[in-house]
Protein backbone atom coordinates (compact mmCIF):
# COMPACT_ATOMS: atom_id res chain seq x y z
CA UNK A 1 0.00 0.00 0.00
CA UNK A 2 1.22 3.48 -0.93
CA UNK A 3 1.60 6.34 1.33
CA UNK A 4 -1.49 7.72 -1.38
CA UNK A 5 -3.33 5.25 -0.24
CA UNK A 6 -3.05 4.78 3.23
CA UNK A 7 -5.29 6.70 5.22
CA UNK A 8 -3.79 9.47 7.42
CA UNK A 9 -4.46 9.15 11.11
CA UNK A 10 -6.25 11.49 13.58
CA UNK A 11 -4.59 14.40 14.56
CA UNK A 12 -5.03 14.70 18.16
CA UNK A 13 -3.05 15.09 20.64
CA UNK A 14 -1.50 17.59 18.39
CA UNK A 15 -2.94 19.20 14.88
CA UNK A 16 -0.84 17.58 12.32
CA UNK A 17 -0.80 16.16 8.58
CA UNK A 18 0.49 14.86 5.72
CA UNK A 19 0.39 18.66 4.51
CA UNK A 20 2.33 20.16 7.49
CA UNK A 21 5.02 17.22 7.42
CA UNK A 22 5.29 17.88 3.76
CA UNK A 23 5.74 21.32 3.79
CA UNK A 24 8.31 21.25 6.90
CA UNK A 25 10.20 19.34 4.95
CA UNK A 26 10.45 20.92 1.84
CA UNK A 27 11.37 24.08 4.03
CA UNK A 28 14.54 22.08 5.62
CA UNK A 29 15.06 20.56 1.93
CA UNK A 30 14.99 24.27 0.22
CA UNK A 31 17.75 25.78 3.11
CA UNK A 32 19.75 22.93 2.99
CA UNK A 33 19.60 20.21 0.51
CA UNK A 34 18.09 16.59 0.62
CA UNK A 35 21.12 15.74 3.47
CA UNK A 36 19.88 18.42 6.03
CA UNK A 37 16.37 17.18 5.78
CA UNK A 38 15.46 14.20 8.28
CA UNK A 39 12.50 12.98 10.28
CA UNK A 40 13.97 14.25 13.68
CA UNK A 41 14.68 18.03 12.02
CA UNK A 42 11.03 17.90 10.34
CA UNK A 43 9.54 16.79 13.55
CA UNK A 44 11.58 19.85 15.66
CA UNK A 45 10.62 21.47 13.37
CA UNK A 46 6.94 20.78 13.86
CA UNK A 47 7.32 20.68 17.79
CA UNK A 48 6.46 17.02 17.68
CA UNK A 49 7.82 13.96 18.89
CA UNK A 50 9.96 12.26 16.00
CA UNK A 51 7.83 9.10 16.34
CA UNK A 52 4.62 11.37 15.80
CA UNK A 53 5.69 11.19 12.37
CA UNK A 54 5.49 7.39 11.83
CA UNK A 55 1.27 7.80 12.14
CA UNK A 56 1.63 9.92 8.83
CA UNK A 57 4.65 7.97 6.58
CA UNK A 58 6.73 4.79 7.29
CA UNK A 59 9.86 5.69 5.65
CA UNK A 60 12.36 8.56 4.67
CA UNK A 61 11.86 7.54 0.77
CA UNK A 62 7.81 8.16 1.68
CA UNK A 63 7.70 11.16 2.67
CA UNK A 64 10.92 12.33 -0.61
CA UNK A 65 7.70 10.83 -2.87
CA UNK A 66 5.46 13.18 -0.90
CA UNK A 67 7.70 16.22 -1.45
CA UNK A 68 8.19 15.27 -4.92
CA UNK A 69 4.59 14.98 -5.33
CA UNK A 70 3.93 18.36 -3.79
CA UNK A 71 6.16 20.57 -6.21
CA UNK A 72 4.64 18.47 -8.87
CA UNK A 73 1.80 20.89 -8.56
CA UNK A 74 4.15 23.88 -9.34
CA UNK A 75 5.30 21.88 -12.76
CA UNK A 76 1.10 21.17 -13.93
CA UNK A 77 0.15 23.53 -16.91
CA UNK A 78 -2.45 26.22 -15.77
CA UNK A 79 -4.25 25.67 -19.16
CA UNK A 80 -3.96 22.98 -21.93
CA UNK A 81 -1.26 24.30 -24.38
CA UNK A 82 -2.05 24.71 -28.13
CA UNK A 83 0.04 21.83 -29.82
CA UNK A 84 2.57 19.18 -28.51
CA UNK A 85 5.22 21.70 -28.98
CA UNK A 86 4.15 24.35 -26.51
CA UNK A 87 2.78 21.66 -24.14
CA UNK A 88 6.54 19.70 -24.19
CA UNK A 89 8.49 23.09 -23.94
CA UNK A 90 6.43 24.62 -21.15
CA UNK A 91 6.84 21.30 -19.38
CA UNK A 92 10.57 21.36 -19.66
CA UNK A 93 10.75 25.02 -18.60
CA UNK A 94 8.30 24.95 -15.43
CA UNK A 95 10.43 21.78 -14.31
CA UNK A 96 13.48 23.66 -14.64
CA UNK A 97 12.01 26.72 -13.21
CA UNK A 98 10.43 24.25 -9.98
CA UNK A 99 14.15 23.10 -9.45
CA UNK A 100 15.82 26.01 -9.87
CA UNK A 101 13.17 26.81 -6.94
CA UNK A 102 13.83 23.34 -5.24
CA UNK A 103 17.49 22.35 -5.93
CA UNK A 104 17.16 18.96 -4.23
CA UNK A 105 14.22 17.90 -6.88
CA UNK A 106 17.38 17.31 -9.27
CA UNK A 107 18.31 14.87 -7.03
CA UNK A 108 15.33 12.86 -7.25
CA UNK A 109 13.93 13.64 -11.00
CA UNK A 110 14.21 10.61 -13.43
CA UNK A 111 13.94 6.68 -12.39
CA UNK A 112 11.00 5.43 -12.07
CA UNK A 113 7.58 7.43 -12.10
CA UNK A 114 5.93 9.09 -9.63
CA UNK A 115 3.16 7.83 -8.48
CA UNK A 116 1.52 10.72 -6.24
CA UNK A 117 -1.78 12.75 -8.07
CA UNK A 118 0.38 15.56 -9.04
CA UNK A 119 2.73 13.13 -10.87
CA UNK A 120 -0.11 11.24 -12.94
CA UNK A 121 -1.29 14.70 -13.34
CA UNK A 122 1.40 15.77 -15.02
CA UNK A 123 2.08 12.49 -16.82
CA UNK A 124 -1.22 13.12 -17.92
CA UNK A 125 -0.52 16.25 -19.71
CA UNK A 126 2.39 15.69 -21.16
CA UNK A 127 1.67 12.26 -22.78
CA UNK A 128 -2.09 13.49 -23.86
CA UNK A 129 -0.24 16.55 -25.98
CA UNK A 130 1.16 13.66 -28.48
CA UNK A 131 -2.07 11.48 -28.29
CA UNK A 132 -3.14 10.97 -31.76
CA UNK A 133 0.40 12.16 -33.76
CA UNK A 134 1.83 8.78 -33.75
CA UNK A 135 1.42 4.85 -32.32
CA UNK A 136 1.87 4.86 -28.39
CA UNK A 137 5.48 3.12 -28.85
CA UNK A 138 6.59 6.62 -30.74
CA UNK A 139 4.72 8.97 -28.19
CA UNK A 140 6.34 6.68 -25.15
CA UNK A 141 9.54 6.74 -26.66
CA UNK A 142 9.47 10.92 -27.74
CA UNK A 143 8.25 11.62 -24.31
CA UNK A 144 11.31 9.89 -22.68
CA UNK A 145 13.55 11.37 -25.04
CA UNK A 146 12.08 14.70 -24.26
CA UNK A 147 12.49 13.84 -20.23
CA UNK A 148 16.15 12.93 -20.47
CA UNK A 149 17.61 15.82 -21.56
CA UNK A 150 15.07 17.91 -19.06
CA UNK A 151 16.75 15.50 -16.54
CA UNK A 152 20.13 15.63 -17.45
CA UNK A 153 20.28 19.75 -18.31
CA UNK A 154 18.92 20.42 -14.85
CA UNK A 155 21.23 18.34 -13.44
CA UNK A 156 24.05 19.57 -14.43
CA UNK A 157 22.76 23.06 -14.23
CA UNK A 158 22.49 22.64 -10.51
CA UNK A 159 25.61 20.56 -10.15
CA UNK A 160 27.12 23.90 -11.51
CA UNK A 161 25.58 26.07 -8.87
CA UNK A 162 26.59 23.63 -5.85
CA UNK A 163 29.93 23.60 -7.45
CA UNK A 164 30.00 27.18 -7.33
CA UNK A 165 28.35 27.68 -4.15
CA UNK A 166 30.95 25.11 -2.99
CA UNK A 167 34.47 26.54 -4.28
CA UNK A 168 33.06 30.75 -3.67
CA UNK A 169 34.24 30.73 -7.34
CA UNK A 170 31.96 32.28 -10.28
CA UNK A 171 32.33 30.68 -13.71
CA UNK A 172 34.33 33.70 -14.75
CA UNK A 173 36.64 33.01 -11.27
CA UNK A 174 36.60 29.62 -12.02
CA UNK A 175 38.11 30.00 -15.41
CA UNK A 176 40.60 32.82 -14.25
CA UNK A 177 42.14 30.50 -11.61
CA UNK A 178 42.53 27.26 -14.52
CA UNK A 179 43.02 29.02 -17.11
CA UNK A 180 46.75 28.78 -17.06
CA UNK A 181 46.51 24.77 -17.30
CA UNK A 182 43.65 24.56 -19.65
CA UNK A 183 45.92 26.97 -22.16
CA UNK A 184 49.25 24.63 -21.27
CA UNK A 185 47.16 21.45 -23.03
CA UNK A 186 45.58 23.15 -25.47
CA UNK A 187 49.31 24.73 -26.25
CA UNK A 188 50.30 21.22 -27.40
CA UNK A 189 48.08 20.95 -29.58
CA UNK A 190 46.81 17.33 -28.82
CA UNK A 191 43.14 19.04 -28.65
CA UNK A 192 42.51 20.99 -31.82
CA UNK A 193 38.87 20.99 -30.97
CA UNK A 194 38.61 21.98 -27.59
CA UNK A 195 41.03 24.51 -28.41
CA UNK A 196 38.31 26.00 -31.36
CA UNK A 197 35.68 25.68 -28.46
CA UNK A 198 37.91 27.40 -25.64
CA UNK A 199 39.00 30.16 -28.52
CA UNK A 200 36.62 30.54 -30.68
CA UNK A 201 33.33 29.32 -29.54
CA UNK A 202 30.20 31.74 -27.64
CA UNK A 203 29.63 31.13 -24.48
CA UNK A 204 25.78 31.72 -23.29
CA UNK A 205 24.23 31.56 -20.18
CA UNK A 206 22.30 28.59 -18.90
CA UNK A 207 18.64 29.52 -19.67
CA UNK A 208 19.89 30.16 -23.39
CA UNK A 209 21.82 26.64 -23.53
CA UNK A 210 18.60 25.16 -21.40
CA UNK A 211 16.34 26.33 -24.32
CA UNK A 212 18.42 25.56 -27.21
CA UNK A 213 19.16 22.46 -26.64
CA UNK A 214 15.49 21.58 -25.68
CA UNK A 215 14.44 23.20 -29.14
CA UNK A 216 16.78 20.53 -30.80
CA UNK A 217 15.31 17.83 -29.08
CA UNK A 218 11.91 18.73 -29.89
CA UNK A 219 13.01 19.14 -33.87
CA UNK A 220 13.81 15.75 -33.78
CA UNK A 221 11.11 14.61 -31.52
CA UNK A 222 9.28 16.67 -34.95
CA UNK A 223 10.80 14.85 -37.47
CA UNK A 224 9.86 11.29 -35.95
CA UNK A 225 6.36 11.88 -35.38
CA UNK A 226 5.87 13.06 -38.98
CA UNK A 227 8.00 10.44 -40.70
CA UNK A 228 5.32 7.60 -41.78
CA UNK A 229 5.37 3.89 -39.78
CA UNK A 230 6.85 1.35 -41.17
Amino acid sequence: MTVWDRPEPSARPVPLDRARIVAAAIALADEGGLEAMSLRKVAARLDVGPMRLYGYISTKEELFDLMVDEVYAEILPDERPGDWREALRGHAHRTREATLRHEWLADLLGGRPALGPNGFAVGEATLSALDGLADLDTVMRAAETVSAYVTGAIRREIANLRAERATGLSDQDWQRAFGPHVRRMLDTGRFPMLARIVYDGTEVDAETSFSTGLDWVLDAVAAKLARPPM
